[in-house]
């Protein structure tokens, strides 16, 4: 059973979601303002976090910004309906996704269903793979750089993940977004390419040595000697 931390200062709302999650099998926290869910994100292991955007005392975006110097929990964003720009942000600082408000709580419980399935409660038997100085490790979720550790958030691991089982091969975004990412790919959806850039900044790869793009198709992590 999973634990599941829900963020937002609209307390009708979290009350609704938190009984519908608990309907769900899901074990449920509430914290109403950014600074209470801030400490309350660390002060338990919490499976993913349902973060809103908009909050008194400290926004989601600090929140998350905070969270991320430490932890890489799954983070789902609340944004206002039509807010691109905090899709955008919030993707960029490491959420693993977003959903528009007011949000549909089935919808809510799937891609949170879909983000766990990913991690920790995805059974994962393959031993690391290594290219050159690159090392991914699928049982602990774990990789290393030049035997560095590398501070992935769950959504950046996914998608190296994904690309390290099919080193030399271009892996196109329609499939990196349904493994890495848990849905389907849409029109304009620009969530694999701004993970993307963030991997590749952790990596120190913005010469696109590592990971090279191919234009209109998707990704391909190099064989590397």
């Amino acid at each position: 059973m999973a634990d599941i931390l829900l963020v937002d200062d609209d307390t009708e709302l979290t009350s609704m979601l938190g009984e519908y999650l608990t309907s769900e099998s899901f074990n449920v926290d509430q914290a109403n303002d950014g600074l209470a869910g801030l400490n309350q994100a660390r002060s338990k292991n919490y499976d993913a976090i349902v973060l809103d955007v908009m909050m008194p005392e400290m926004d989601g975006f600090s929140v998350l910004r905070e969270l991320r110097q430490s932890q890489s929990t799954p983070v789902i964003m609340l944004t206002a309906k039509g807010e691109d720009i905090d899709r955008i942000v919030g993707l960029e600082m490491g959420a693993d996704d977003y959903l528009p408000k007011p949000c549909n709580p089935r919808e809510l419980v799937a891609r949170l269903k879909a983000v766990l399935r990913r991690t920790q409660f995805a059974p994962e038997v393959q031993e690391e793979i290594k290219t050159g100085d690159l090392e991914v490790q699928p049982k602990s979720r774990k990789a290393y750089y030049k035997s560095e550790p590398l501070p992935l958030t769950s959504s950046e691991y996914n998608l190296l993940e994904a690309l390290a089982r099919q080193v030399g091969q271009v892996v196109d975004k329609e499939t990196l977004s349904e493994q890495a990412l848990g849905k389907k790919l849409t029109a304009y959806d620009r969530s694999i390419d701004m993970h993307m850039s963030k991997l590749r900044q952790k990596l120190g790869d913005e010469n696109q040595d590592l990971i090279q793009t191919v234009r209109g198709i998707g990704y391909q992590l190099t064989v590397q000697s």
